[in-house]
């Protein structure tokens, strides 16, 4: 009974969990989307800067989701994804807001709360076992587009506080920034290719393949 207790504790909490986020990123998606087509680029800070930047900080749950075996994910690369997008919210949109009405940090939201939408809403269904084909599909197809929409947005961003505002902010800030996004040289083949397994594993053919949908 003990046994059967925690795990049903542990779906309960990722259910929720999951939900949570899913209706989060939504809620960012939906703002975007409303003020970028009414108003533009411009207005989207305006109205959903700070929620994007608590919601993303929130993020930091999944490495420690990894770290505790909560959920089956690798340490390595969820650390990675979560740190670049935790160092794009806190070292250059939340420093330099004036960059934020940049049409690059609108992409950059569009592609984060798209792909956010798709992967939460996957596992909170996971967990009741009632993930539609077409949802299952697009967890590990989407990024195919997302992924480069968002990397390249993430770039723009940072090349625009590096030639910008950052000498303003310490004499050393642009060399920092410039030593991260040179880590984007070998980190995001990484996390791409690691995406492109998962696609191959779960998007597979045949028998295999539904096998891995219902792990």
């Amino acid at each position: 009974m003990a046994t059967s207790s925690r795990f049903g504790s542990k779906k309960a909490y990722l259910v929720l969990y999951n939900a949570a986020s899913a209706v989060a990123w939504a809620t960012i998606l939906g703002r975007v989307a409303v003020v970028l087509g009414w108003r533009g680029p411009f207005f989207v800070p305006l109205v959903v800067d700070n929620f994007a930047r608590i919601t993303q900080t929130f993020a930091f749950m999944e490495i420690l989701h990894a770290l505790t075996g909560v959920v089956p994910a690798p340490v390595f690369t969820t650390s990675m994804q979560v740190a670049s997008r935790l160092f794009l919210m806190w070292a250059v949109c939340y420093p330099f807001p004036q960059l934020n009405a940049s049409p690059f940090y609108s992409s950059m939201l569009c592609a984060w709360s798209t792909t956010e939408v798709i992967r939460y809403s996957y596992f909170a269904l996971k967990q009741v076992e009632s993930v539609p084909g077409w949802l299952h599909w697009l967890r590990y197809s989407g990024f195919l587009v997302l992924y480069p929409v968002g990397i390249s947005s993430e770039v723009a961003m940072t090349l625009q506080a590096i030639f910008g505002p950052a000498a303003d902010l310490a004499p050393w800030y642009p060399y920092a920034l410039a030593a991260v996004l040179l880590s984007y040289i070998p980190g995001s083949p990484i996390l791409y290719s690691h995406m492109l397994k998962q696609r191959r594993k779960y998007l597979g053919s045949g028998k295999t393949a539904e096998q891995k949908k219902r792990q």
